[in-house]
């Protein structure tokens, strides 16, 4: 049975261990040793270094490099994040909704973290006339082990081409264990009321799949739900669905039905089901009073659950670039990767004042910097890194963005310290 406090969603967050360590407050102090060198995989050079590396907090450095490939040299920003540190957390951030958006400045200033990216792909317009575009990340979100939303089709997404044997259900994110890792995570959920059942086929996502029934809940925000209802699983531009059909739910019981997907903020005691086509035919079964009970959850493919997890699309796994990376088109493109022992989380974005790399030099950049495995994030005009220094109480943009100007986006991935969070 629904219930308010979302309890029927399984909370998978473990207790966080107490700290028995005091470290001192580091700012901005230069380590010492070696840069690792960034191989260019043409020329095989290695990269100049701009800027040595310094420290934002215990756990955490920043550091400028370029990279030189085709000739020319392109200028790189990384955050590196030992995720063995018991003063640094790593966390999902967003603009408050799943279906919001903000320059990532603003958002880790309002979670008063030390160093962000930005994140997912996302819906950054539509070719349906007069539906509201969402602003929705394509895939799976957890933000402090709260399950945010699921992933949009395959052929709804926005981006680059998915490498062959990747979908829109993979994520890079940090487990309960502290550990980083790539996973697949899917959806699982049922809708009954007596003897009916029909499955959930979407979570809080701008695209349901043909037929499907999606869940909205107060994490969506107050954007109309009608997107979720437009394309199909192969054609992100096809028109919207004409057989569509809304229930809200309260306390497990029908309130309201409607037509046409509706708009506004959603209760924190309300869920609302949007079906599509055979969903719609499913959901006019039920009347106003009726009892219905929904079960939703996000499932990864990994036995230790995820604290965070970000949706974005693997470039390099157990050491390897995936196959069928493009290593033609330059651009500028924001990466995360995690070491093979889980334990270094790197942040890397390309400044948006060079020519930028491909997606095939991004995956072998995070490779030659430490990282076995990583993911390529939104980039273009999205492309952000910032930072601050523990005692200073606001993050700095350290890249050029590409538009000129912050771009808002719905998440990144934010770097926290328990020094740095008063």
């Amino acid at each position: 049975m629904f219930s308010p406090d979302r309890s029927h969603r399984s909370r998978k967050l473990l207790a966080a261990s107490a700290l028995g360590l005091a470290l001192a407050l580091v700012t901005g102090a230069t380590p010492a040793g070696a840069v690792p060198a960034v191989a260019d995989p043409t020329a095989g050079t290695a990269p100049t270094i701009s800027a040595a590396p310094g420290t934002l907090a215990p756990g955490v450095t920043y550091r400028e490099f370029t990279r030189p490939t085709a000739g020319v040299e392109v200028p790189l920003h990384l955050v590196e994040v030992d995720l063995r540190n018991p003063l640094v957390t790593v966390d999902l951030i967003t603009a408050g909704a799943v279906a919001a958006r903000a320059p990532i400045s603003a958002q880790a200033d309002s979670r008063r973290a030390i160093a962000a990216v930005n994140g997912d792909f996302f819906n950054i317009s539509n070719t349906q006339p007069g539906v509201e575009v969402t602003g929705s990340a394509v895939g799976p979100a957890i933000s402090g082990g709260d399950e945010l939303k699921a992933a949009v089709p395959n052929g709804q997404r926005f981006g680059p081409g998915l490498p062959p044997g990747t979908a829109t259900s993979d994520v890079l994110g940090v487990g309960v264990d502290r550990v980083g890792r790539l996973a697949r995570v899917g959806l699982k959920g049922t809708v009954s009321a007596g003897r009916q059942r029909f499955p959930v086929t979407g979570f809080n996502q701008y695209a349901l799949p043909v037929g499907g029934v999606g869940v909205f809940d107060s994490d969506w925000g107050g954007v109309s739900r009608k997107r979720s209802t437009c394309g199909t699983d192969t054609d992100r531009a096809a028109p919207c669905s004409t057989d569509t059909y809304e229930l809200s739910l309260r306390h497990g019981r029908v309130v309201q039905t409607g037509t046409e997907p509706g708009t506004g903020a959603i209760a924190r005691d309300t869920v609302v089901l949007v079906g599509r086509e055979q969903g719609a035919q499913a959901l006019r079964g039920f009347e106003v009073g009726d009892r219905v009970r929904v079960d939703y959850d996000l499932v990864p493919d990994t036995r230790i659950p995820f604290r965070f997890a970000v949706g974005g699309f693997p470039i390099l796994r157990d050491g390897e670039p995936l196959a069928g990376l493009d290593g033609r088109t330059a651009a500028i493109r924001t990466a995360a990767g995690i070491s093979a022992d889980g334990r270094r989380l790197y942040l890397l974005a390309i400044d948006g004042a060079g020519p930028g790399l491909t997606i095939l030099d991004l995956a072998l950049t995070l490779r030659e910097l430490g990282a076995a495995s990583g993911v390529n994030l939104d980039g273009g005009g999205s492309t952000t890194l910032v930072t601050r220094n523990v005692a200073e109480p606001a993050v700095e943009v350290r890249n050029h963005p590409s538009g000129g100007a912050e771009r808002p986006v719905p998440n990144g991935i934010g770097v926290f310290s328990r020094l740095g969070s008063r």
